[in-house]
């Protein structure tokens, strides 16, 4: 195996992008069908010379805002990008599941906060911890999500649920706005210093590229204090939710419950949950920023 697998990486790829593909012009005058050096370089914003080092294996630690350049310069898709992220890991001798010397995160909700949980059924109704991994759910989100392909991976999160999954753009009608909340939200509520908040915003500056870093970067967005969400639902159909959350902050987590935010909502939930229509009611929408 070459001992420069990133670089090998990127230059194959940028010997397979075309010019066209990257919407470039194609000039008469090509030696390769692919881009140049300078051409990749500009769309990424990175100099020729820094490109050059990292194909030519001279520097093997470029930042995630750099991969994340690359791959939204050469398109590629999610398992590529996450086989750059992982060729840089290994070239810098890094391991990314690691986070020495960090406070432990909480990875289980507590008895008495499943207790909680199993009393709000069947309510859609979920606890996650500061970078957005789902810990424990109510049977009523689960009929929820699980269709929407939530919760398919060993340790859901919902941030890379939603910049990475193509479903989740199909399931959120206001794709940008839930993604705009759950950037503040992460933004907000963790030091910026943060292990944990660092290794997940280096991955999806990698994975998700422009559509997480511009908002990751943008200080003035704030959380709202009262979620919704509008839901294409592959069984129920279109459903309005408010999203209400509680902070358990001894360890760091939240309970984030889902409402119906219409009569037409609270029936689909309903039917959904194998209940009667009208067991459950909705909640008036009101302001909810």
């Amino acid at each position: 195996m070459s001992d420069n697998e990133l670089g090998t990486f990127l230059r194959t790829w940028r010997e397979a992008v075309t010019p066209a593909e990257a919407g470039l012009p194609t000039g008469p005058r090509r030696r390769t069908p692919g881009l140049r050096r300078a051409e990749l370089a500009t769309l990424a914003g990175v100099s020729v010379e820094y490109l050059t080092r990292l194909e030519q294996g001279r520097d093997r630690n470029p930042s995630a805002q750099v991969l994340g350049a690359l791959a939204d310069a050469l398109s590629l898709s999610l398992t590529d990008r996450m086989l750059l992220r992982r060729l840089t890991k290994e070239a810098d001798g890094g391991d990314p599941l690691v986070c020495a010397a960090a406070p432990s995160l909480g990875r289980a909700a507590r008895p008495t906060v499943r207790a909680v949980l199993d009393r709000l059924e069947p309510t859609p109704a979920l606890v996650i911890n500061w970078i957005g991994d789902v810990l424990a759910h109510t049977a009523g989100y689960e009929r929820l999500a699980g269709p929407l392909g939530m919760l398919d991976d060993e340790r859901p999160n919902l941030l890379r649920y939603l910049f990475t999954d193509e479903r989740a753009r199909s399931a959120y009608r206001d794709w940008d706005r839930v993604a705009d909340d759950l950037v503040a939200r992460l933004r907000h509520g963790v030091p910026l210093r943060d292990p944990y908040l660092a290794e997940l915003a280096d991955e999806l500056t990698v994975t998700a590229g422009a559509a997480f870093t511009d908002r990751f970067a943008d200080l003035t967005m704030a959380p709202r204090p009262t979620g919704s969400q509008h839901i294409e639902h592959p069984e129920a159909g279109s459903l309005r939710l408010l999203q209400e959350t509680l902070a358990l902050p001894d360890e760091g987590q939240r309970l984030v419950i889902h409402l119906p935010a219409d009569d037409a909502t609270a029936a689909a939930l309903d039917r959904l949950n194998g209940r009667r229509p009208g067991a459950l009611r909705a909640v008036a929408m009101g302001e909810t920023g």
